[in-house]
């Protein structure tokens, strides 16, 4: 009996390492090949949902309603329609002063005062002229009725023969003679009364009196000062201070002449003083200049506020509304607003995005009227930054960054 052959038993040890080496080869690549593609997936992931998602975003603004009645805006200037730059028609130098800058001042107040010793003097020696003339009218009367006396006397003796007719004609002429001094000496009166008015005018001309109660806007010249109003003497000074009536200001606006068939007297308007933003001020159409600037194709239109406010000052910087209609009491008050194309809408109601440090926070909110290129919303501060055009994979909590 033959014995088995036991060499097929035998383990080939090098083909077995083979294969376990090409095993952990192959299971070593697809551990990193999916390593790889996790960290692939998550780095998508987290770079599809993280800050480098670009937005843009808008703020919710404050509007007033009467925007959604405005036909057309200006701009201009306020400018009072009573002002003057008050002098004098006497030159002299300045001796008194008595306002300043910003000072209220009454009709008829003095403002200033001119040196006026010459002119006194001009006054007192008219006066003391008149007082001659006055004198010689008089004594131009006793001459009269002394030759009325004489030619009565003159002609009782002509009648008697005690006299020639030469001697009456004598007496006669003397008369007329006076007759024609005392209407030669009543002229030299009234030429010197005439002097006593001028020289009257002229001291009340060294006084400078308010023309109208307002308020001094500018000061222009000091004590001490020449002036003179009507030259351009080196070193003087031709208005004093200068004058505006508070109560007369208005807002005047050029209007395309192309759009100013849109404007008419009496249409109502919303003024808005760079100044003095926070406030609006409603107007009325005063008066339309009718006339054209030819250099710039506009007319004149003036506005008259409605109310007064101490706060308006000439020359300030004005904004316009032209209102199609008087505004409600109920639409006064201005409201919060947003651009519609950061309002998402859905079947639950309307909603934001807000922009807080980074991050999506989402808001419902309740919408009102549409206000110019605005809408109204509720529930939501000013100057609070909302997303605009929200992309629709934006989610509550994820973060973003704005361009």
């Amino acid at each position: 009996m033959s014995s088995p052959n036991l060499t097929k038993l035998r383990i080939n040890r090098n083909q077995t390492s083979e294969k376990i080496i090409q095993s952990r080869k192959g299971r070593t690549q697809k551990f990193i090949l999916g390593g790889l593609s996790i960290i692939l997936g998550f780095g998508l992931f987290s770079s599809y949902f993280s800050a480098d998602q670009k937005i843009t975003v808008t703020t919710v603004a404050i509007v007033y309603p009467s925007k959604k009645y405005t036909i057309l805006n200006a701009s201009g200037y306020v400018v009072p329609q009573r002002k003057a730059s008050l002098s004098s028609k006497a030159q002299g130098r300045l001796e008194w002063l008595g306002v300043l800058e910003g000072s209220k001042v009454k009709k008829g107040e003095i403002i200033a005062r001119l040196e006026k010793d010459d002119v006194e003097a001009a006054y007192r020696q008219a006066l003391a002229l008149h007082n001659v003339a006055e004198a010689n009218l008089q004594q131009s009367y006793a001459e009269l009725r002394e030759a009325e006396q004489n030619l009565d006397r003159s002609k009782d003796l002509l009648e008697k023969k005690f006299i020639s007719q030469a001697q009456y004609d004598a007496s006669f002429s003397r008369l007329e003679k006076a007759k024609a001094s005392i209407d030669a000496l009543k002229a030299s009166v009234r030429s010197a009364t005439a002097s006593i008015e001028a020289a009257k005018i002229a001291v009340k001309q060294t006084v400078i009196t308010a023309p109208f109660d307002g308020v001094i806007l500018t000061k222009t010249a000091n004590v001490g000062d020449n002036i003179t109003p009507f030259s351009s003497a080196t070193d003087s000074k031709g208005a004093v201070v200068t004058i505006a009536d508070m109560d007369t200001l208005e807002v005047e606006v050029d209007v395309s002449e192309s759009n100013i068939n849109l404007i008419k007297v009496d249409q109502p308007c919303e003024i808005i003083l760079d100044a003095i933003p926070k406030n609006r001020f409603h107007g009325i159409v005063s008066r339309i200049v009718p006339t054209v600037d030819r250099s710039k194709a506009t007319v004149l239109v003036k506005i008259r506020f409605d109310e007064f406010d101490e706060r308006i000052l000439p020359d300030m910087s004005a904004k316009v509304a032209f209102l199609e209609k008087k505004i409600p009491p109920n639409e006064k008050n201005p409201v919060m607003a947003i651009l519609p194309s950061a309002v998402i809408e859905k079947e639950s109601g309307h909603f934001v995005f807000i922009y807080d440090q980074g991050y999506v926070k989402e808001m419902r909110i309740l919408l009102g009227e549409k206000i110019g290129e605005k809408i109204e919303v509720r529930k939501l501060s000013p100057g609070l930054e909302i997303i605009n055009n929200p992309q629709r994979n934006l989610k509550d909590g994820m973060r973003v960054q704005k361009e």
